[in-house]
């Protein structure tokens, strides 16, 4: 008996990809000065596989230099106004918005995303800091009265540790930056070791812009956490990554007491009311779920359609990931970059695996024949809740989508998780939709739409999700101790 050979994968063009950065040299920001690394690493262009440049890594002792420096700093840097503090904040935008298209490129050459996206990533970092620079920290009265009068004032912590992840580097590294300054913090940045290069560019705009020691930038070739977050010299960390990673970041802070805020894991639900306009919902749904080729905390990642309406919207859903374009970031077609690193790609194989063993696979399927890190947008449906698939996190263009008959089982399923970053709801009768999404479990609840976030309003999550806030004047106070004065006015 012969087998019939398996098909060969897709295959997909990214000749436009042959872009490098070898000509430009990126350093580290320890205390003022900008300095090679104790060693070096090569940035590989996820969709090509290619070394595009060279990035620093440090290693412990100038580790070390830095947290010395930015500890030394702050004795002066929280003593200046808030004032002085926005008006560095604004310079730092004029520089970021003189640099856009650079800052774009590298961006794409460093995560793999669609050139509109990482235009898209700087333009909110910009609209973020602006945000941020025009808050203030003015103090609370609380009583004033022929007794006493008190006040609630916001103090700077110290030093602060802040570790950035790979899908959103740069704007995540200057929503890390901003708050931290404005509040009077001085700050370590620890980009991470697949996407460096953004952290270096901010640093060496921020060299001559505030004093030495306020910013710090180190190289990590992947081992340098645990000994950054483990640091005495660290008050606080600001945390961007998996719950795992968190976790182990939390466990580092407890000698010292460390403040930190976890920005963690999701696994996002989607439920599709059985009022739901299916072609616009879809197409909706469709955009958040893939977003960053899936590669973002707050992607919807389960997705519930009334069984009403689950054929019409599986089809749907998968001829709109058929059509999809993916290719290199660099070329103005693409939509969907590749995954970000191999670990990535293995990853997405091994839930394309699960995917075909638990569900039925109507788009995609399968990893491109080709030079870099790329997964078909692929879609699935007819699978149990209880498949790894769907009850853990899927950090790749994996989605599934389940069906439902009850909408009380459907939020308990919604709910089911550890995690609670968000979850949305999408119907045509809003206040149905809004009652429905009040039973949710998660920081945000979003109803007709998702991935939603603003600098004004509080971003955070629930259970597993993560610890604090984010964004938002919520977020600033963040950044901050609280130190009441009490003051006697009234003498005996």
């Amino acid at each position: 008996m012969t087998t019939a050979p398996s098909p060969a994968p897709p295959q997909l063009d990214t000749s436009v990809a042959r872009v490098d950065l070898s000509d430009q040299t990126y350093k580290q920001l320890i205390d003022g000065q900008l300095v090679e690394g104790a060693t070096s690493q090569p940035v590989r262009d996820p969709a090509t596989g290619e070394v595009i440049a060279t990035a620093p890594v440090a290693d412990e002792k100038q580790a070390d230099d830095a947290y010395l420096g930015a500890a030394r700093a702050f004795g002066e840097w929280q003593n200046t106004t808030v004032e002085e503090r926005s008006r560095i904040l604004h310079q730092l935008a004029q520089r970021i918005e003189a640099r856009r298209e650079e800052i774009s490129r590298i961006i794409t050459l460093e995560t793999g995303k669609p050139a509109a996206s990482a235009d898209g990533d700087v333009d909110s970092a910009l609209i973020w800091m602006r945000h941020i620079a025009d808050l203030r920290l003015d103090p609370e009265v609380v009583r004033d009265d022929e007794d006493s009068r008190i006040e609630i004032h916001r103090k700077p912590i110290g030093v602060v540790l802040g570790i950035i992840p790979w899908n959103f580097p740069f704007f995540q590294t200057i929503y890390k930056v901003a708050p931290a300054l404005l509040a009077g913090n001085t700050i370590v940045i620890k980009p991470a070791p697949t996407t460096p290069l953004n952290a270096m560019l901010i640093g060496e705009m921020l060299q001559d812009l505030v004093p030495a020691g306020v910013v710090n930038v180190v190289g990590d070739g992947g081992d340098l956490g645990p000994y950054l977050t483990a640091h005495k010299k660290v008050d606080k960390i600001s945390f961007t990554g998996s719950t795992v990673a968190g976790r182990k970041v939390m466990a580092s802070s407890a000698e010292t007491l460390k403040r930190v805020v976890l920005e963690l894991g999701g696994n996002d639900g989607a439920v599709v009311l059985d009022d739901a306009d299916v072609s616009k919902v879809a197409k909706g749904i469709f955009e958040w779920a893939f977003w960053n080729s899936g590669q973002v905390c707050i992607n919807i990642k389960r997705i519930f359609v009334h069984a009403s309406q689950y054929d019409e919207f599986c089809d749907e859903f998968a001829r709109l990931a058929t059509d999809a374009k993916v290719g290199h970031g660099l070329d103005p077609d693409t939509e969907y970059g590749p995954v970000q690193n191999p670990k990535q790609l293995e990853a997405a194989k091994k839930a394309l695996e699960i995917a075909a063993r638990d569900g039925k696979i109507i788009a995609g399927g399968d990893v491109f024949d080709t030079p870099g890190y790329f997964v078909q947008l692929t879609v699935v449906r007819d699978i149990d809740h209880a498949s790894p698939l769907v009850a853990e996190e899927t950090f790749a263009p994996v989605r599934a989508i389940l069906k439902y008959d009850d909408l009380d089982e459907v939020i308990e399923q919604v709910n089911g998780t550890e995690y609670g970053l968000g979850n949305s709801v999408w119907g045509t009768d809003v206040e149905r939709a809004t009652r429905v999404a009040q039973r949710l479990e998660s920081g945000t609840v979003w109803v007709n739409t998702h991935c939603a976030v603003l600098p004004d309003v509080p971003f955070g999550g629930r259970k597993q999700s993560g610890l604090g806030v984010e964004f938002g004047m919520e977020g600033l106070l963040e950044f901050t101790d609280t130190s009441v004065l009490h003051i006697v006015t009234k003498s005996d």
